[in-house]
Formats: C-alpha cells, structure tokens, sequence
C-alpha cells in the first residue's frame, strides 16, 4: 500500500508542477513577450520567412489583444483572447498604454479575423496616407527616398506555405536570382528602412486619400508590392484602420532564422540573423 500510495503523490506532485508550470508561462506570454514565427514576405527584407522572434507586450500596455488565443484544432480546442479578457473589450484603450511611434514594426489582431499580424506603423491617428505612384504621402507631403540597389534571392518554395517569391525580373526558373529593387525609405520623425518594390500592385501604388481615424493607426508591409495591409479594407483582405486595442506589441529583435519548410530544421538556420535587430 506504501508503494501505491507513494506512486499517486509522485503523480500528483508532477500534475502540480505542469500545472504552475503552464500558469507561469502564461503569465509570462500575456504579460512579457509572445513568440512569433514569421510565415509570408509581406515584410521582407526587413522579415523573412521563417524568422523567430519574441514580441514586446510591454511597449504599448495591455488590452484583451494581450491575451493568447489558443488553438489546437487537433483536439477541437479554439479559445480566443476576447472569450479569456472579455472584460477589457469594447473601449479601444489600454492599462498602462503607451502610444506607438511611427516606423515600429507591430504585431497586432487583424480586425476582423483575429488573427496576428505583423507590419509597419506609418500613419498616426489623425494624419491622411495615399500612395502616388509608388511613393508614400503623409499628409500630403512624400517620403524620402534613397536608392538601396537590389534584393536578391533564389526562386524556390519558401516556408510551411511553399510560396515561390514575386520577382520584379520576370518569370524565372526554379533556382534561379528572383530580383526586386530595394529603396531606404525615410518616415517623418527620422525612421528609416528598407522597402522593395517588384511592379505596378493591382492599384495599391496609386490610391485615394485614406484618413486616419482617432485611435486607428495605418499599416504597410515592407514588401509593398506583395503585402495586404492598410491599404486594402478588412472585407477585401487587407487590414483597414487597426485600432488601439488591437496592437499586441513591438517587435524588436529577431532570434534565430530557419530558411527550411520548419523552425525546427536547425540545419537551414540563416547564420547572419541570430540576434539580429529589427529596424
């Protein structure tokens, strides 16, 4: 009885520690910083594919979108931030709230799906957005420009997607340079970064006067010929205005880099991008 009664404690002491384990590491998920892989090129150069990278929650306070949202759709599990911090819903502020800055690559609750989200915070609420002839106007003034010569890489199936790149040379062949022109852009305040550029994009390059509402911010994608972001609404699947409430957090530093179809494929990890800041 001795033995059996010892092996139900052992038991119990290891349903113990799982337990305050997962509650620790979801305190320290919703509060500190959240993991995020990144899957598509919308970013790129700034973002490849398959970059691992820990999102600062601490940089703009909390809102229900600081909550994790679990899903595990092999065991029917679909738990969303708003069903876990409901209460901090509907009000589009934040605890402890600090206003982004213009140029923070942002992490953030597509507003209509749920999904997340990462891009660059150019338009600050209040501020009009339009993009003539591939440039970007902020209140009606355009950005700097400088030229940053090209982006090259190879013409393949990258990430768990499998998506060949867009490459402004044309139509290539497997393994072959996939080319696109690569400007520094310089935002109001100073921010500057890398942008690509492949071609005229389905009007995007040329657009009305987007007014950015109060309490909204306007997104873009680095990759601006290959990204849905502001510039398209949330019905046509873009991201429209994102509210306040919605951003999770900056992102600040990539970690490690799996160039492979998996992060865990350590053996196509890029070596020259451990640490690497973002900017």
């Amino acid at each position: 009885m001795a033995s059996e009664g010892g092996f139900f404690s052992a038991v119990w002491e290891t349903i113990k520690t799982i337990f305050w384990a997962l509650i620790i590491a979801g305190v320290f998920r919703t509060v500190f910083y959240q993991p995020f892989w990144i899957p598509s090129g919308s970013m790129k150069d700034t973002l490849l594919i398959g970059d691992f990278l820990f999102v600062n929650k601490m940089a703009y306070g909390y809102s229900y979108a600081s909550c994790p949202s679990i899903r595990l759709q092999r065991f029917g599990i679909d738990v969303d931030a708003q069903d876990i911090c409901f209460f901090l819903d509907g009000d589009n502020t934040r605890l402890f709230g600090d206003e982004p800055e213009r140029g923070d690559v942002v992490v953030f609750r597509h507003p209509s799906t749920g999904q997340d989200y990462i891009k660059r915070l150019v338009g600050l609420p209040g501020e009009t957005v339009q993009m003539i002839d591939g440039v970007l106007h902020i209140n009606g003034e355009p950005v700097q420009l400088e030229d940053g010569g090209q982006f090259v890489e190879t013409y393949e199936r990258q990430g768990p997607e499998g998506r060949p790149p867009r490459c402004e040379n044309g139509a290539v062949g497997p393994g072959a340079d996939c080319i696109k022109s690569r400007q520094i852009e310089t935002l109001p305040g100073g921010s500057s970064h890398s942008i690509l550029n492949i071609g005229d994009y389905r009007g995007a390059d040329d657009t009305g006067v987007f007014n950015v509402p109060e309490g909204h911010y306007f997104m873009m994608g680095d990759n601006r010929d290959n990204s849905l972001d502001s510039r398209f609404p949330a019905s046509a699947g873009g991201v429209g205005y994102v509210p306040f409430e919605n951003l999770i957090g900056r992102a600040d530093r990539i970690m490690f880099s799996s160039a492979g179809r998996s992060m865990l494929f350590f053996w196509t990890w890029r070596s020259d991008r451990y640490f690497k800041a973002i900017e």
